[in-house]
Order: C-alpha cells, then structure tokens, then sequence
C-alpha cells in the first residue's frame, strides 16, 4: 500500500505550530519569526511535503504558476522544436517541483508593449516568467517584471545580460569558434554564414565565434558571404542560391540554426549540388530533423531540453528562498558538434588527394 501523502497539519504537529502559521510561511507571509520560519521549512524537508497548488490557489495564496514566453513571428513558420523542446524540460521540471506551466507565444506587433507581461503577472498570478531570446536581451522587459516581485529566469541571453540576472545557456560563441575551426580543419577556405534576427544576440555571439576562428586562420572579414535569416526553413532556400552566386563560391556554408541549414540543403539540392562535394552545410541545435534528411547534417548539439527543465528548476530555488536570484548567476551547459555527412573537404581538395 502507498503511504499516506504528508499535509499541511502533518507539517504543523512536527514543526509544532498552528496550521495558520504553516499557511503563512509557505505563502512568503511577514510577522513569522526566523526561528518559527525555520523549524518549518525543516518539517516541510523531513516530511517531503509539497503543497496542493488547487487548494493553495483557491484559498488566495501562491499559484506557482510558471508562464514560458515565447516571441513569435507570425508571418514566418514557428521554430517548432526550438518551442516544443524547451516546453518538454520545463514540463518535466515543473512535475518534479510542484509547479504548473503555461505558455505564452507573443506575437511580433507587441513585442515592444508591456501590457501582455502585466496581465501575466496581475492577472494571471503568473509566479516566475522564464523568457527565451530575444526577450531575454531586453533590459527594460527584465526590470519591469522584476519590479512587479514577479521571479525571473532567462534562457540563451548575451553575456551582458548573463551579468545582470539568473540565466541558463550555452558558450554560443565558443560553439561558433568550433564549428568554423571544424570546417578549417576540413580544409575550407570560402565561407558563408546565414545569421539570425536582429536583436537575437545568441546568434550574433555564433557569428563573433566564427569569425574569430576564420579571422586566425588569416580569412578575411570581406571575404565571407554573412546574410541574416529569420530562422526558418523558407530563409535558408532563399537566401542559399543568391550566396552561392558569389565568385568565388563558397564551399561552405554555416546556418545559425539548423532549419535553415536544412533550407540551404534543399535549396543546393535543387540548384543540382551534391552535398558534401560540391557545399559543405553545418546547422546549430541538433534537432530531430537534422538526422533524417539527406545527407544528415552535422550541427552543433544544444542541449535544448535541458535549458528548459534547468530554467525552472531556478525558478523553483528562488520560490524556495522567497526572493529573486543573485544577479549574474547563469547556468553554461555543455555543447558538442555532432559530426555527420554534409560535411567533408572541398572537392578541388579532396580531388587532389586521390
């Protein structure tokens, strides 16, 4: 038989205090003493007690609701597996803390308003926000929420942000740097680059890697062909075919995400390319589509799931201590470059070697 699920009058005879003073400290209520407080949060440990959210809503107290935002596009097809990834970490995450999450996509015309954030907060009793890029770079977005005792954690911000608030990323620019010292190695030497929005400054971190790694390899800034993309599938066959147009050609050819690097593959197979001899291809996220096409696409691996379970996960350590972060603390996951088939020496290389 299942044991008995500990409740709120368990805590109360352990910690030996009223019901109400229970109700208070779990709420974040004032007038509770330190030591009152503290005997507990040690009851609320010992028992492994966790608090129905329903009842604790209804009787006025903390939602810990969690709202995951999301800035949309709505003219371009959505990042799918960049949303739905993220979403899957923080639902595993919120089952295993207690927490409920909801989602909340925004669209691009209110993207610079603020009454969407404040009705999360106000009306929705939203707990902690979790924003993604590139909300997660807008300063005056952080501090209202922040101002409003809303928690706060970010996913993928630029590093000046990662100095100012709680946040879990990876090294974008050291992923860029590997990617393009990958391609080096193969023995590439015309580059091409499909960059992300502006304002995403993950992406533009990527970019900062990359040229980095090709300026050391003594390839100049003027020589690589850099366009910007919106992520998606449509902006790499777009883009793909003006870039391959340049003379020299490029012989690769590096996408800031792997939709559009899967764009770029559709569109080099149709200008008759054979992909890796004649363009070599590189993605970033390693999602699932990355794997199944032809050739499969060598990316970089972001922990993508990962982000989003350790974001909430966050969010439920400063729920624990009943008050925001310390500023600058940032989680950095590991990535690694997934090696697959579109990738391999220039042909006029390989070609030289037979």
């Amino acid at each position: 038989m299942p044991s008995k699920r500990p409740t709120i009058d368990d805590v109360a005879s352990r910690s030996g205090v009223a019901r109400v003073t229970v109700s208070r400290v779990l709420n974040g209520g004032q007038n509770v003493r330190a030591e009152v407080r503290d005997r507990v949060l040690k009851a609320v440990e010992e028992l492994n007690y966790t608090v129905n959210i329903q009842a604790r809503t209804l009787a006025g107290g903390s939602t810990s609701l969690i709202t995951l935002v999301h800035p949309v596009d709505d003219e371009s097809e959505p990042n799918s597996y960049w949303e739905s990834a993220l979403e899957l970490g923080a639902l595993r995450a919120c089952a295993d803390f207690g927490l409920q999450l909801v989602t909340q996509r925004v669209p691009k015309q209110k993207w610079k308003k603020r009454d969407w954030v404040i009705e999360l907060i106000e009306r929705n009793r939203a707990e902690g926000i979790i924003l993604t890029p590139p909300f997660s770079d807008d300063a005056e977005l952080r501090n209202l929420i922040l101002s409003k005792g809303c928690l706060l954690t970010c996913i993928a911000p630029g590093p000046t942000a990662a100095e100012e608030i709680v946040s879990v990323r990876i090294h974008d620019e050291r992923a860029g740097f590997e990617i393009a010292q990958y391609l080096l190695r193969l023995g590439h030497r015309q580059f091409a680059f499909i960059g992300g929005l502006a304002g995403h400054v993950s992406a533009a971190r990527r970019w900062d890697g990359i040229l980095k790694a090709l300026i050391a390899a003594g390839i100049e800034r003027s020589d690589i062909v850099v366009r910007n993309g919106d992520f998606t599938f449509k902006a790499g066959v777009d883009l793909t075919p003006e870039i391959l147009s340049h003379d020299p050609r490029p012989t690769a050819l590096i996408c800031a995400n792997d939709d559009m690097a899967v764009g770029a593959l559709f569109a080099a197979h149709k200008m008759g390319l054979v992909i890796p001899d004649d363009l070599s291809i590189t993605g970033f996220d390693d999602t699932p589509v990355s794997a199944l096409i032809w050739p499969p696409l060598t990316t970089i691996h972001q922990p993508i799931q990962e982000m989003g379970y350790k974001a909430v996960e966050l969010i439920t350590d400063q729920i624990k201590n009943r008050r925001p972060g310390p500023a600058g603390h940032n989680e950095v996951l590991e990535h690694s470059i997934v090696e697959r088939q579109s990738t391999a020496p220039p042909h006029d290389l390989s070609a030289a070697s037979i």
